[in-house]
């Protein structure tokens, strides 16, 4: 299977003050271990381009877009929002991000590979069409999908975000967008604060009860995901990769496991190679406990591309 690893050296420079939770460590822990595990001898590597207004244009309003970038400090830090900052190098890496994004899409929509994994920060599934929030600037995975459905015309996408905070960035971007379908896990009552109640049709939210483990998920899964996402038969499926689920993250009180996202991985290898010829991009969200999140995302890699 040819698969694709994409990530820039921009996503460990940006940083948002000493002591930050989403920090330049996180793709850092996550390329070691994949690399010192074989795992990338298994993928080709890709530095992620730097996608264009156009591009972000497709999944956020331009003024939003100029201002955000017209924001960047030349020193320093700029407050966007309560727990989301930009330092001279946020907006090189956030570009970046976004364009990891595109240029999966393009390699799994018609460039001949099945699956890929993106490795980069900022995250993305908080950031609405207007607004930054939740560590994230541009919503990275919401780009690639606009890219599949309005460049490469693909008509029908599903978006997987198993993250324990709520994709409500995604949700703000999709709703009511019949081409996408969204499913997603969260812990309910954690921040974003929403999500309890589907903004749109199109929308499968599953929210899960603090101190829940990974039964509950899988319970969640076969039961709501997977219903939801056979019968809309998607023609690619995006992957909001969220790691901070784990028992060892202190970021939220669920108790998943490191094999919980294998196997949560596996289900929906399963869905793309019935319906979408076993097309699959895979963006990081969230996971703060370096440890368990290079764990867990080994074992997401390695299930995503058939590495056992």
């Amino acid at each position: 299977m040819k698969a694709a690893y994409i990530s820039h050296i921009s996503s460990t420079r940006h940083d948002m003050g000493e002591g930050h939770p989403e920090c330049p460590d996180r793709v850092t822990v996550i390329a070691d271990r994949l690399l010192m595990r074989g795992v990338l001898d298994f993928m080709e590597s890709f530095d992620a381009p730097a996608a264009t207004r156009e591009q972000l244009g497709r999944a956020h309003d331009a003024l939003y877009v100029a201002e955000i970038l017209s924001k960047s400090p030349a020193e320093g830090y700029v407050q966007v929002d309560p727990d989301t900052a930009m330092n001279p190098h946020t907006a090189t890496a956030a570009l970046h991000a976004a364009g990891a994004a595109v240029l999966a899409t393009e390699l799994v929509g018609r460039g001949g590979y099945r699956r890929a994994f993106c490795n980069v920060r900022p995250p993305g599934h908080h950031a609405e069409r207007g607004a930054a929030m939740g560590f994230c600037f541009f919503n990275n995975v919401a780009v690639g999908i606009r890219h599949a459905l309005d460049v490469l015309g693909l008509e029908r996408i599903a978006l997987i975000d198993f993250d324990v905070h709520h994709g409500n960035g995604s949700e703000d971007i999709f709703a009511g967008d019949e081409r996408v379908l969204m499913v997603s896990t969260f812990q309910s009552r954690l921040y974003p604060f929403n999500g309890e109640e589907a903004r749109g049709p199109n929308m499968c939210n599953v929210p899960l009860a603090p101190y829940s483990d990974g039964v509950a998920m899988r319970d969640a899964v076969v039961s709501r995901w997977l219903p939801a996402l056979r019968a809309f038969h998607p023609q690619m499926l995006f992957v909001s990769a969220g790691f901070d689920a784990h028992r060892d993250d202190e970021m939220s009180h669920l108790g998943w496991t490191d094999a919980d996202y294998a196997w949560v991985t596996q289900q929906l290898v399963a869905v793309a190679d019935d319906c979408c010829d076993g097309r699959i991009v895979s963006v990081l969200e969230g996971g703060y406990a370096l440890p368990a999140l290079a764990r867990s995302v080994e074992q997401h890699v390695r299930t995503l591309i058939d590495l056992q």
